[in-house]
């Protein structure tokens, strides 16, 4: 799929088939996540690949809507550190967004859909996960092959108009 295809072609899934992503996808989608950019190279995440299905139902249990991660072949279980202070904070999540979206951007291209979700409990997290001290869950990425139908460009759109949206100039 081309660019611009993978970008109109990203949907969030919550349903997948039963079948396995390759090994290769999976690694093609995590390094997508890496070479996301980031304030000053700061690069601030890690990221747990699960493809257990009883680590992944107890993922799903982190955040009351990610029931998708559990019924997904895969899951990306994105982990920061612990900010210190309002500006990292912010610049954090500016970061995070980067690195998930190249991921999204990435699964679609190979025909792969994902769904994200926050994480609440920390306690659940760590016990899945096993991050250490010093950082947080901050989101998950259910990963899969969309059992309702393939990735394709979208034409019909939920979205505010472009005409809308879009301003030139000023306001």
């Amino acid at each position: 799929m081309e660019t611009w295809d993978a970008l109109r072609a990203r949907r969030n899934v919550r349903q997948f088939t039963d079948r396995p992503v390759p090994a290769e996808a999976l690694d093609r989608i995590l390094e997508a996540g890496r070479r996301a950019p980031s304030a000053g190279n700061w690069q601030p995440w890690d990221f747990v690949l699960v493809t257990d299905r009883a680590q992944l139902v107890e993922l799903s249990k982190v955040w009351q809507g990610a029931g998708h991660v559990a019924r997904a072949a895969a899951a990306i279980a994105i982990v920061a550190p612990q900010p210190q202070d309002d500006r990292q904070s912010a610049l954090l999540q500016y970061d995070l967004g980067q690195a998930t979206y190249a991921m999204t951007v990435a699964a679609a291209d190979l025909g792969v859909g994902t769904g994200h979700a926050a994480a609440a409990d920390q306690d659940q997290a760590k016990a899945v996960l096993g991050f250490p001290e010093g950082r947080f869950l901050a989101y998950v990425l259910s990963v899969g092959y969309p059992s309702d139908k393939p990735l394709a460009v979208l034409h019909r759109l939920n979205r505010r108009p472009f005409d809308e949206v879009v301003h030139h100039g000023r306001w």
